[in-house]
Order: structure tokens, then C-alpha cells, then sequence
């Protein structure tokens, strides 16, 4: 028998925020609904409702105040959290796709990739940093991209998002340098949950071996595992859904 999964690093109880509503968002707050320790499951999206969530609060990076707004929100429900997952992202801005030559590349694509990849998560580490903040553990997870590894690039093209999750990547690593100079701080580390069948990877998956192309369902569940093995002294690290490093 399986057994269940243990986040030795949180409370018994912890209050748990998954923002993004998509499929991997979606997945993860299914299962920590049904995890014996979240008492309180809050969930933030745009359009999305979660019908497990505890509460549901609206999020748009498009919104200058939005990820105060969210706290705020997430405040009159729940004073103090424990565990918060960052699962926005943009990939295929319609009509057109990444970028596969430097001709393609224009600085509005870029801007908004940067806003919703880049600047969206660091603006709800800021905000959401007094409810992390307390006299129990606690940890916020963004999830990045493999592609986002510099030293990893080996094919080139995705400008805008390689470029913008690379941004998330090193806002998240300073962050954690400076927070973690604190007594009392958030372990704050990135994941990349491998290519997961999704409408945002769902054009790309031609080349995607069977066994590397994983549902919503499994991708949660091992983003899950690799969190709750996470300690202290992860914080700033960059996680692959197998919890290998993953280097900058």
C-alpha cells in the first residue's frame, strides 16, 4: 500500500493557497483538498472555479493591484499560510506561437510574457509575504521551466518565455538570498513539472515520448512529493518534477 505523503516541513494542520486554475492548478488543489493536513485549501484564478477549494479569490497579473488584492482576500479568510503554489504561465500568445528566429521577436510579446511569467509571481511573493510570515514553517513554490535554464539551452527559439521564466528564475534566487538573512521566512523554491497535457503545452507535444508526456493528475502528485521533501536549506533552489536540481 501507497503511503501517504508527509509534509514533514509543514504543521500538522497548514493552509495551503494554489494560484493558477489550469490543469496542473487544478490537479493540486484536488489532491491537497483531499490531504489529511490541509485544513484550509484557497484557490485564486481568473476564470476558474474549484468546487474542493475552501475559498475562491480572483487573480489577473493584467491588474497592476491585483496580487494585493489577493492577499487582502485571502487575509479575511485565512490569517496565516503555510504553503502557497504559483502555477500561472504563458507560453502561445495568440495568433502566434514562441518564436523560433530572432525575426519573430517583438517587444510587446515579450512585455507580456515578462508580466505574467516573470513580474506576476515576484508581485504575489511581495504581497503575499505578512500571511507567510509567522512563527511556523512555511513555503511558496513558483512553477518555472527547464527552458528557462540557461546552461540548459541547447535549441534555441522561445525567446519570450525562455527569457521571462530565466527572469522568474534569478527574481526568485535573490528573494530568497535576502529573505532568508530573516529569523522567520518562507523557503522559497521553483519547480518544473516536465511537460504536462495541458492547453499550454498541448501544440508541442509531437516530439514528447509517451512516458515524458504526463497528465494533470500525475504532474500534481509529483510536484507534491518533491515539496514535501523540501527543507529549509532548499530555499532558492531550482527543483525538477523527479526532484533533481535543475542547473541556473
Amino acid at each position: 500500500m501507497e503511503q501517504p505523503l508527509e509534509f514533514g516541513q509543514l504543521p500538522d494542520r497548514f493552509n495551503a493557497l494554489v494560484v493558477g486554475g489550469g490543469g496542473i492548478g487544478h490537479a493540486l488543489a484536488e489532491q491537497l483538498h483531499a490531504h489529511a493536513q490541509c485544513q484550509h485549501l484557497a484557490v485564486a484564478g481568473r476564470h476558474s472555479r474549484c468546487e474542493s477549494a475552501d475559498s475562491q479569490h480572483p487573480i489577473d497579473f493584467a491588474e497592476p493591484d491585483s496580487a494585493q488584492h489577493l492577499a487582502n482576500s485571502v487575509a479575511a479568510h485565512c490569517p496565516r499560510l503555510h504553503l502557497v503554489v504559483i502555477c500561472t504561465g504563458l507560453l502561445n500568445q495568440p495568433p502566434h506561437g514562441p518564436e523560433k528566429s530572432l525575426d519573430q521577436v517583438k517587444s510587446s510579446t515579450l512585455e507580456q510574457a515578462f508580466a505574467v511569467n516573470a513580474i506576476g509571481p515576484l508581485q504575489l511573493l511581495q504581497s503575499l509575504l505578512p500571511l507567510l510570515t509567522h512563527d511556523e514553517p512555511s513555503l511558496i513554490a513558483a512553477l518555472s521551466a527547464r527552458v528557462g535554464s540557461i546552461e540548459d539551452n541547447r535549441l534555441g527559439g522561445w525567446y519570450s518565455y525562455r527569457a521571462s521564466k530565466a527572469a522568474l528564475n534569478q527574481l526568485w534566487k535573490t528573494a530568497a538570498i535576502e529573505l532568508g538573512r530573516r529569523r522567520r521566512h518562507p523557503t522559497c523554491v521553483l519547480l518544473h513539472p516536465g511537460t504536462v497535457d495541458t492547453p499550454l503545452s498541448r501544440p508541442f507535444q509531437a516530439n514528447v515520448p509517451p512516458e515524458r508526456l504526463f497528465e494533470p493528475a500525475r504532474a500534481a502528485k509529483q510536484l507534491l512529493t518533491v515539496m514535501a521533501g523540501v527543507t529549509r536549506d532548499d530555499n532558492g533552489r531550482f527543483f525538477a518534477w523527479d526532484g533533481a536540481a535543475i542547473p541556473w
